[in-house]
């Protein structure tokens, strides 16, 4: 009984050993036939990067990328230090070289500006520039007002035109980056982006007109057609519907019949008439007896008219 019994357990020593020893060929095979992923050096950024900053080697750390390194990553700790940062970058992630100026370009607000565009300086005030709420990244209208010149067809007084649309803004007062809080904060200076056309002529508005700046959505790329107000047209709209017509020979004019006929007033009506008061009944009940007495009724006094 024993000798059995020690033989099912040496049996089933040995089958639990060969599985054993054919689940580890498996996995050891098929970690040999397994390849490692590949890894690339790539430059990563050290820490937060804003726009505007210039990069150094502090700012920088090589990362080991696996997979397809991204289009337009740089290698080389040399190929990005002294470069300006015209995308924002964060710690961790590779620093690409289209969010990198030009070698040489330098940093601060012309290396963000793109090719083909301008900035253009325009002095503003806490309500020109929309009482502070002018921040890098928004897009804002420009509205001129001013006298035109003599001899233009528009009339005479002043005039409000809107000259330029969707025109973002670069730089409000000394901040050259994004406020991601949208604090306002009060400035003298707006940096607009803007085509050496759109230029030229702010450079002719600046000194003989008044610029108003008009936030606008972002998403909005919509450009409204405007014909430009006075003071001549918004007066003449406002008191036009209050002028009486005149005829010629300076009559005022009578109103036209509306063919409704007038309803005539409602006769007053009659005063009713008051009735005798009724007479006052007292009934007296002594024992089993039983009477009455009538008192007559008093009129009451009339009411004054």
């Amino acid at each position: 009984m024993n000798q059995r019994f020690l033989t099912v357990i040496l049996f089933a020593f040995v089958v639990a050993a060969a599985a054993t020893f054919g689940l580890y060929q498996v996995v050891i095979s098929r970690m040999n036939t397994t390849k490692a992923t590949p890894t690339v050096p790539l430059v990563g950024a050290a820490r937060d990067l804003p726009e505007g900053s210039l990069v150094k080697a502090d700012d920088l750390k090589m990362l080991d990328w696996s997979g397809p390194p991204p289009p337009q990553s740089i290698q080389k700790i040399e190929d990005a230090v002294g470069r300006g940062v015209i995308g924002q970058m964060f710690a961790g992630e590779p620093v690409l070289a289209t969010r990198l100026a030009m070698k040489g370009a330098g940093a601060g607000l012309a290396a963000m500006i793109p090719p083909g565009m301008r900035a253009v300086a325009v002095r503003v005030n806490d309500i020109v520039g929309v009482a502070g709420f002018v921040v890098p990244g928004m897009h804002v209208d420009l509205i001129i007002n001013g006298v035109p010149p003599s001899g233009a067809p528009t009339g005479s007084g002043n005039l409000a035109k809107t000259l330029l649309q969707n025109i973002e803004v670069m730089s409000a007062g000394q901040n050259i980056q994004k406020d991601s809080e949208g604090k306002p904060q009060p400035v003298q200076v707006v940096n607009l982006l803007v085509t050496p056309d759109q230029a030229e002529v702010l450079s002719l508005v600046t000194n003989d007109t008044r610029i108003q700046l008009v936030l606008r959505n972002p998403m909005d790329r919509e450009v409204a057609v405007t014909s430009g107000t006075s003071l001549g047209k918004i007066y003449a709209g406002a008191m036009g519907s209050a002028r009486p017509a005149t005829m010629e020979g300076g009559q005022t004019a009578k109103r036209a019949p509306t063919g409704l006929k007038p309803v005539a007033a409602a006769p007053a009506a009659a005063p009713a008439k008051r009735e005798p008061p009724p007479n006052l009944i007292i009934e007296i009940i002594t024992g089993r007896e039983r009477r009455e007495l009538k008192f007559p009724g008093q009129a009451l006094p009339e009411e004054k008219k």
